[in-house]
């Protein structure tokens, strides 16, 4: 019983493996079940005993970038004595190269490949940024607080300065079809940003 459990969870693996590769290949294309289903080599039908739907395949990849991302943006909130800026910084490029080693995931946390999919699936995409600006503003406000250190506007607008410029690099890399690394002129940019943050 244990050994069918973990072939139907390698199957799922392998499921959104495929569909990760096809969204980094298939820039501008929508991946159909069909297509989908040809390139695991199953049939659609089995594609639908492991996912009930293909929203349910878009949402197991958003759990991933979730798990993935959030859990390391703990660990850096736990750092003991380190700075809200160094923080931020971790927090930052971190995301960065999430982004430039996932470039089919990219697409998901855009919404570029959630065009014309289930709403609720493009509402769970966006709540990525907006949970990561939530994140963000907190050490903004703990590093007013613990570190007396001075805002040049507000923890809310300081957050969203971050959070803007990388989602704007982020969505570079998806419209060059991943040809401008999100990471490119990073170390240059961050110094005005963090500058730009406080004073």
């Amino acid at each position: 019983m244990p050994k069918v459990k973990q072939n139907k969870s390698d199957r799922r693996q392998q499921i959104l493996e495929v569909l990760t590769r096809m969204l980094e290949e298939n820039i501008g294309g929508r991946i159909t079940t069909a297509n989908l289903a040809k390139e695991v080599g199953v049939t659609e039908a089995a594609l639908y005993r492991h996912f009930p739907s293909k929203a349910k395949m878009f949402e197991g990849l958003i759990e991933f970038i979730e798990e993935a991302v959030f859990s390391r943006v703990n660990r850096i909130n736990q750092e003991e004595g380190a700075r809200a800026i160094e923080k931020l910084q971790k927090i930052l490029t971190l995301v960065l190269a999430f982004a430039e080693k996932n470039a089919g995931l990219c697409r998901i946390i855009m919404g570029d490949a959630l065009q014309g999919e289930n709403p609720k699936v493009r509402q769970r995409a966006r709540h990525f940024f907006e949970r990561l600006e939530t994140e963000i503003k907190q050490v903004i406000r703990q590093a007013e607080v613990n570190e007396k250190l001075k805002l040049r506007s507000t923890a809310a607008l300081g957050a969203n300065l971050l959070i803007v410029n990388l989602e704007g690099r982020i969505h570079q890399y998806v419209r060059t079809e991943f040809s401008v690394k999100p990471t490119a002129g990073w170390s240059a940019h961050w110094p005005l940003l963090a500058a730009g943050t406080f004073q």
